[in-house]
């Protein structure tokens, strides 16, 4: 999909085949990371976040946009109950990733940041937005 909308882009880009956990990227390349409703399908989130930390130039910033835990007990609730089954019919996808505490975690600090539900099913549409840089 992404290959028939680039030639109306209007800039070249490359396609990096490569999985998240292993990102085939030399150290500190990239200035942005962009991270889309992806960390909850990633088998091991937390080496992907160190991957990212990795090729990120010490100046650089991650971009994030994803799914995760909800703030309200009753929903987050349904997320640690429905997760189990969700994951095997959803491409291992996880309703219940605590995305600011993974980001810090991995050594990125968060310079702003939203949360909303976006409309649909509760248990899998809260959502973070923002951007990171790496802590010092």
């Amino acid at each position: 999909m992404a290959a028939k909308t680039l030639t109306r882009a209007g800039f070249s880009v490359e396609f990096i085949k490569g999985g998240a956990e292993a990102i085939p990227l030399d150290d500190r390349c990239a200035d942005s990371v962009l991270v889309t409703f992806t960390l909850c399908t990633v088998s091991d989130v937390v080496q992907a976040l160190a991957e990212i930390r990795r090729v990120l130039k010490p100046d650089g910033q991650l971009i994030f946009c994803e799914h995760g835990a909800a703030p309200d007990a009753a929903v987050r609730r349904w997320q640690d109950r429905l997760n189990p089954i969700w994951k095997r019919i959803s491409g291992g996808c996880n309703l219940n990733l605590p995305i600011p505490s993974l980001l810090q975690q991995a050594g990125f600090k968060i310079r702003a940041m939203d949360t909303m539900y976006l409309p649909g099913w509760k248990p899998a549409t809260f959502n973070y937005r923002g951007t990171a840089a790496l802590s010092k």
